[in-house]
């Protein structure tokens, strides 16, 4: 269908259909804006959410457990679908609404243009029937004169009453017939000039009419037209592109979906209900049954007043006694009681944790060895990096001197000292808890991997014998007479480091990579370019950053070659 020839007379009519179309791209354009506003309001407040019940450092030891790990789990797979939701306005923003904005102002433009042109053509025709009017309305003025002349000369012509006057002055009458007959003459003429110019002009108006109906304004018609259905492909092709938009981001959407199932699938009450036994578990053993006291084995006094014996400071004993004991035993009741263990746990450490449970000790004073030893990696890897710019910088003196790290190496090994002396201190205090030989303080006791970092215990053997905390338990009783008999217990088997639940480092950021990096050695981890990870410990100055994989495995990685976002301190 042409409009030029369906609509030749519809020219305001598709004028003001036009202008609604560009209208309409600047409508959809505003939606795409408050589209995308909603689309970063949401993620901005999905990522606020997360952001809110991201683990504080108070409660750091409940996120050992699997509900609540799942639970972070998921929290940040709904960042990353908040991500998405950035992405999408993103795009929308970069590709859409930027072309759409220069097509509202390209149309505008066209439109303008053709609607000037359509404007010209119409004025030229209305011009060229204007002059056709104007010469029409001069022919019929002069065809009037000429008819009026005409009859002017007839009736002077035909009248031959004239009276004696009037013949006396025939001479006179002969010349005014003349100038009669010679206007007549004239306006002849010049109604016949005009009568040939207004079939001119009719001839011309007509031919431009013709031309401007079957020519100028179809050639109008279809530009404006060809503007329009130009401007509805064009809105297609945006519709397609905003839904091609989100469907690029649905996997990703999806495979969030799946890492919050996958999150809610690692949920493990069983593991649960271990961890909470590990942590809480006190190593005492359980109190013996309590004894009954036979009241009625002490006689009367009036019972009794023939007796010889004073029954009177007898039974004061035995009373006394009994409530001695009886009061000894509720001491060592309270002892294992909810608000007694709560007590020990609040109270303030001492450094080789006596004041705690057996367990809880040896807990605590295995994190506190998996700490030296992390820290012991990572001097070891700060002094092997110092150590090989050392050797770069005497191989190429112009890069520095080497002789500038010599201080810092020194400080390092010092470092190493200290750490490796703390180490030995809190194994023996770990030892003294398990009933094992202490380690020697010599250094050859200690195996120290310079790439892994790690701290092997030797000559390390079961004691035989009362735990220590049993001790602990009597040492707690002022009174020594009333003491109950130790309960015999088996030998305690020592527990090796690895059956406790190595403490997770709690996430302090995220970051991306920005190269691709290779671990070479075992306390740094490969990398791939993009990877994104958990940041559990910022870079001590040393040049290397701690990370953690999705796949839970953790390591140092070059400070320079990764992108890192901190969380805010009170989201720690």
């Amino acid at each position: 269908m042409n409009w030029g020839s369906e609509l030749w007379d519809q020219y305001d009519t598709v004028a003001e259909h036009t202008q609604k179309g560009i209208d309409f791209c600047e409508k959809y354009q505003h939606f795409l804006k408050e589209r995308c506003s909603i689309e970063f309001e949401y993620a901005n407040k999905l990522k606020k959410l997360v952001k809110n019940y991201q683990p504080r450092k108070k409660d750091e030891e409940e996120y050992q457990y699997t509900w609540a790990n799942g639970f972070l789990d998921m929290i940040k797979e709904l960042h990353d679908l908040a991500g998405q939701h950035e992405v999408i306005a993103e795009n929308t923003q970069s590709s859409v609404i930027k072309e759409l904005q220069s097509l509202v102002a390209e149309l505008k433009a066209d439109r303008k243009k053709y609607l000037l042109d359509g404007s010209k053509v119409q004025d030229q025709l209305k011009v060229s029937k204007a002059q056709l009017e104007k010469s029409r309305r001069q022919y019929e003025k002069s065809f009037k004169e000429s008819e009026k002349a005409l009859e002017a000369y007839r009736k002077a012509d035909a009248d031959i009453n004239l009276s004696r006057a009037e013949v006396e002055k025939q001479a006179k009458y002969k010349q005014y017939l003349e100038t009669h007959r010679n206007q007549m003459m004239l306006k002849g003429q010049q109604c016949e000039k005009c009568k040939n110019d207004y079939a001119s002009q009719l001839q011309q108006t007509n031919t431009q009419q013709r031309d401007h109906f079957t020519v100028l304004m179809p050639q109008v018609f279809q530009q404006l037209q060809t503007m329009d259905e130009n401007r509805i492909n064009r809105q297609k092709e945006f519709f397609k592109q905003c839904a091609n938009i989100e469907r690029n981001v649905v996997p990703i959407i999806n495979t969030c979906i799946d890492g919050m199932e996958k999150a809610a699938a690692s949920i493990d009450p069983k593991q649960d209900s271990k961890l909470v036994v590990d942590k809480y578990k006190s190593g005492f053993s359980m109190p013996d049954d309590i004894p009954f006291d036979d009241l009625s084995s002490s006689p009367f006094p009036e019972s009794n007043s023939n007796h010889s014996t004073p029954i009177g400071t007898t039974r004061s004993n035995t009373i006394s006694g009994r409530s001695k004991t009886k009061q000894k035993r509720v001491g060592i009741m309270n002892l294992f009681s909810g608000s007694k263990i709560i007590g020990l746990l609040t109270d303030e450490s001492r450094e080789d944790f006596s004041d705690l449970p057996p367990n809880q000790r040896r807990k605590a004073l295995l994190k506190k060895i998996d700490g030296f030893k992390k820290d012991i990696a990572r001097e070891t890897a700060e002094r092997e990096g110092m150590l090989k710019m050392k050797e770069v910088y005497a191989k190429n003196p112009a890069l520095g001197d080497p002789h500038t790290l010599d201080k810092k190496i020194e400080e390092n090994a010092q470092k190493l000292d200290s750490l490796n002396s703390e180490l030995r201190k809190f194994q023996n205090y770990l030892a003294d808890a398990e009933g094992k030989q202490r380690i020697s303080g010599s250094d050859d006791s200690i195996s120290h991997s310079t790439s892994e970092g790690s701290v092997q215990n030797s000559n390390v053997v079961s004691a035989p014998g009362t735990p220590q905390a049993q001790h602990a338990v009597y040492d707690s009783i002022p009174d020594e007479d009333m003491m109950p008999e130790p309960i015999e217990q088996e030998p305690v088997e020592p527990i090796e480091q690895e059956e406790f639940e190595e403490e997770a480092f709690q996430v302090i950021g995220t970051c991306r990579a920005v190269y691709k990096f290779d671990a070479d050695n075992g306390s740094s981890v490969s990398m791939e370019e993009g990877e994104e990870m958990a940041v559990i410990e910022q870079d001590q100055g040393d040049g290397w950053t701690r990370v953690r994989r999705k796949d839970d495995t953790e390591g140092f990685v070059p400070t320079s070659y990764i992108q890192c976002h901190f969380y805010d301190q009170d989201e720690v």
